[in-house]
């Protein structure tokens, strides 16, 4: 197969389970408040999902390692159509009590994102040239921001046109069209020496892999505390009602505005990676999102306020970018699963303690000084990770290609 073609097939796969995952968890939302009426209900969500994600993370990236690809990424797709013909039973009063039944729906999703991430990074890893990585790389960002804006989009109007159990079946047709991209990708997996390892044994190596190659360290704790630091998005409606004193269709415009700004910049990259001074060009742009989250939190006009997150977007493409393709290009096969489950660690618990530290700085600064704090404190880490990565400075990705 072509790698045009393989990629293709492998994109069908992630547009499907992406745009499922973003369609539930928009539902579940509106579903949970319009039954509890509370807020802490919709924390919990949260924590449903993170429980069972980070059991599991670092066994999925395990079994990706040892068997086959294909299968496990299949069997995420799966979860995600019983998940959402599960919750459509819920919405329509087939199933009883619902509360309780929602969060184990949610948990179970978390069962699928720990399998997906891991196999589809090995999966993506084996069917794209290495010279080839950058420009595939920003195609697939693009891909999954425009999912990451359509999916709640195409969630909140069926909620309003169609209802909730409708929006549940669609979102298990999504997670369907992802069985179908993943079906028809031909990949072969040789299963490397040492098959019969332990689970801990099999970790061992992988966690020592990571802290052995310091671009690796360097690109996790950058983005880590990057998104820990930098999340002011998660906190954008109270900054919509508090400051800028307007109602939900300015929060759709601020909160499309950072994904116009990926895509846009994802699809420049694909016809132009960075392929010298690749290391300098992702200090500039973690820097760069900094900047634009602290001129974000000082604006007070709607467009500005969109012009910076759309900034912030473009900057934060540059950065996913590079750091997947020095992910891709340092990590053997036959470690894809296991490095991508111990990425997946970090980015997963920097999204969500990122929103938590944006809460609770906003409420012991205030809104305004936390998002600028936030910032600030971004650009701090780019330095010290400046200064403490010489390798990563002085990176070229068509050196790694």
């Amino acid at each position: 197969m072509k790698t045009s073609q393989a990629f293709k097939t492998l994109l069908i796969y992630r547009i499907g389970t992406t745009l499922s995952y973003q369609i539930m968890m928009v539902a579940v939302g509106w579903h949970l408040y319009e039954i509890t009426n509370s807020v802490i209900s919709l924390g919990l969500v949260g924590l449903a999902e993170l429980v069972p994600y980070f059991a599991l993370a670092l066994y999925a990236g395990h079994a990706v390692d040892r068997h086959s690809r294909k299968i496990i990424a299949a069997i995420s797709c799966l979860l995600h159509v019983a998940v959402g013909i599960f919750l459509a039973l819920i919405a329509l009063d087939w199933l009883t009590p619902p509360v309780p039944l929602v969060y184990t729906a949610v948990a179970f999703l978390g069962v699928a994102r720990a399998l997906l991430r891991p196999s589809y990074q090995a999966i993506f890893g084996q069917i794209i040239p290495r010279d080839q990585m950058a420009r595939y790389t920003a195609y697939a960002s693009s891909a999954f921001q425009i999912c990451v804006v359509a999916g709640p989009g195409l969630g909140g109007l069926m909620i309003g046109f169609a209802g909730l159990e409708w929006t549940y079946g669609l979102a298990a047709l999504s997670g369907a069209i992802g069985l179908y991209g993943i079906t028809f990708i031909r990949i072969t997996h040789e299963k490397p020496e040492g098959v019969n390892a332990s689970f801990l044994q099999s970790l061992f190596e992988g966690f020592s892999y990571v802290r052995k190659h310091d671009l690796i360290v360097g690109i996790m704790l950058l983005d880590m505390f990057a998104v820990l630091l930098g999340g002011a998005v998660s906190i954008l409606p109270a900054f919509v009602k508090e400051v800028l004193n307007a109602g939900p269709e300015t929060l759709g415009i601020l909160r499309a505005a950072p994904a116009a700004g990926a895509v846009l910049t994802g699809l420049y990259l694909a016809r132009r990676p960075l392929l010298e001074d690749s290391g300098r060009h992702l200090f500039l742009s973690v820097g760069g999102f900094g900047l634009a989250i602290i001129a974000f939190g000082l604006s007070s006009n709607l467009w500005l306020c969109a012009l910076f997150l759309f900034i912030s977007g473009c900057c934060d493409s540059i950065s996913v970018v590079i750091r997947s393709s020095i992910m891709q290009l340092t990590t053997p096969d036959h470690m894809r699963g296991r490095i991508s489950a111990i990425n997946g660690i970090f980015i997963g618990s920097s999204n969500e303690l990122g929103a938590l530290e944006s809460g609770i700085a906003a409420s012991l600064m205030g809104l305004v000084p936390s998002i600028v704090f936030g910032g600030v404190a971004t650009i701090v880490v780019v330095l010290l990770t400046y200064q403490l990565a010489p390798q990563l400075r002085k990176l070229n990705l068509k050196d790694l290609a």
